[in-house]
């Protein structure tokens, strides 16, 4: 078996959004909580559904929007003008607006799945490290779920333990949100393997250095850069990851779960599936879809959608230098979708099975995020609505830069260059030590923004990175117009949806909304 199965637990309580927390949904055909809960193997079936979670629409398609697009390297030309408000122009007239409260409702569905867990499965009767194990897989989910909300929401509804349909819950502040996820993370490394050795049934479980890279960019979006430090050491020191040799291994699906991975979440393909996505219980698990519908909504016209593409500023922050053999950062061709991923030019760059000259014509200025796609596998009509090709939320390259980060942040500069240029090395690039010695806090930070570009861009890190580093605002505008509307104070962060509030009066509404 090539990926961790995913079960879908009927029982489970489905979390429609924040206020109301959980509606319970009968199936007669199926077991209630009250027969549930009972061997091994319920609990293995509860733990799987949580990872199922992320198949859902709001985590698995427009999450990705909330992290990319309504960043500086991202925009949209989507004919739907809500989807270009809302992710692109932060025009939000609509505290309801379906595709990013469906990432809010889709969060609680996982919080609800992670309580279920670690309220009944303490009271089944079986091999007690399994048992620490699964419930510290349940920890680590119920610490990225609420990591999520923090980030995007700031001070939500925490709920901790399984709720029901009168469970109304105030808000809880941002800071003890946060700690909260420290806390499950935390708990999580103590007790997660730092690799599985069943890769028939465990391949694509979370592990200790997943719980432990979380757990670092819990502490770095509250810049508590000290605290962050020593799980980013633990990663680097427990000689489990090393970059790959060929960077674009990191987003094919035929080179998945590699060297580099140490946060990956499993997509496969069912041929069986007539779904989108994991949207609904009352679907039999062996119908539903375990892929990715990602790609066509971030696919070039007339491939998909477009209903997110790439800005074309960040393709000038790789042409900055070349490589030490005097040639293109290789990063960029695995990056984007453009004229010139082939450096030759628009009749020799491909789109699809077909040169970009011959699709767009050779003036054409439009770029497309490629490292969702799926543009290798010879199709020249379309990209697939069930990807296989997994997500990777953290990389290794992705841990020594922000390892990078803390040292320059706890006035160790000089110590940060060497992890840096382990990523540079890989890309061909010239050690910074040689480059640039002897720089200041303030040029050392500025260097790493442009190196998180050329290596993460496209990934969904983009977001944090700027909140992280105060940059949200108005002068972003120069490159991404979007951000001419952006109200600081206000956009920093979504709006609670309407609904949520109207039926949960101890929510409040956020800042500027």
């Amino acid at each position: 078996m090539k990926k961790l199965s995913l079960y879908i637990l009927l029982i489970i309580t489905v979390c429609i959004s924040g206020c109301k927390k959980s509606l319970e949904v009968q199936d007669p055909n199926a077991p209630t909580t009250t027969v549930f809960w009972k061997t091994a193997a319920d609990a293995n079936k509860g733990v799987n559904a949580i990872y199922s979670t992320i198949h859902r629409p709001g985590l698995c398609r427009w999450f990705f929007f909330l992290t990319i697009i309504r960043s500086d390297e991202g925009w949209s030309t989507s004919p739907d003008n809500n989807l270009q408000n809302n992710f692109d122009l932060f025009i939000n007239n609509d505290y309801n607006y379906g595709n990013y409260t469906v990432v809010y409702q889709d969060l609680y569905v996982g919080l609800n799945r992670t309580n279920q867990v670690l309220d009944n499965v303490p009271n089944i009767v079986m091999d007690d490290a399994l048992k620490a194990r699964y419930l510290a897989e349940a920890k680590f989910w119920r610490g990225y779920f609420l990591y999520q909300l923090a980030a995007l929401w700031g001070n939500v509804a925490m709920p901790l333990t399984t709720q029901t349909t009168t469970s109304l819950l105030p808000t809880t502040p941002r800071d003890q949100v946060w700690a909260q996820a420290e806390k499950d993370f935390t708990e999580a490394a103590a007790v997660l393997p730092a690799s599985y050795t069943d890769i028939n049934n465990d391949l694509g479980r979370v592990t200790r250095g997943a719980a432990n890279a979380m757990l670092a960019k819990a502490y770095m979006q509250q810049r508590n850069f000290q605290a962050a430090l020593q799980p980013l050491q633990a990663i680097i020191q427990s000689g489990v990851y090393r970059l790959t040799a060929n960077y674009q291994d990191n987003f094919l699906a035929t080179t998945e779960n590699n060297s580099e991975s140490v946060f990956e979440y499993q997509n496969a393909l069912n041929p069986n599936d007539n779904h989108d996505d994991d949207a609904s219980l009352a679907q039999s698990p062996d119908n539903l879809n375990y892929g990715s519908s990602l790609p066509p909504f971030f696919a070039p016209r007339p491939i998909g959608f477009t209903d997110g593409q790439a800005r074309r500023w960040p393709v000038a922050e790789f042409e900055r230098e070349q490589t030490t053999a005097g040639t293109r950062d290789p990063r960029l061709a695995a990056t984007f979708l453009f004229d010139s991923t082939d450096v030759r030019g628009p009749n020799f760059s491909i789109i699809y099975g077909q040169t970009f000259a011959s699709r767009y014509g050779t003036t054409n200025a439009d770029v497309w995020f490629r490292k969702f796609l799926n543009d290798n596998n010879g199709s020249a009509t379309g990209d697939s609505f069930h990807s296989p090709n997994n997500y990777r939320f953290v990389r290794y390259a992705d841990v020594l830069l922000l390892y990078a980060e803390c040292l320059n942040e706890t006035s160790a500069t000089a110590q940060a260059y060497q992890y840096v240029d382990q990523v540079r090395a890989r890309a061909g690039l010239a050690a910074l030590a040689t480059l640039m010695p002897a720089m200041t806090h303030d040029q050392f930070l500025a260097q790493l923004k442009h190196e998180r570009i050329t290596e993460l861009t496209g990934e969904g890190h983009r977001w944090d990175d700027l909140s992280r580093w105060g940059d949200l605002g108005t002068g972003l505008a120069a490159r991404d117009a979007g951000f001419r509307n952006f109200i600081r104070g206000r956009n920093e962060l979504l709006p609670i949806p309407t609904y949520d509030l109207d039926t949960d009066p101890g929510l409040k509404q956020n800042p500027g909304y």
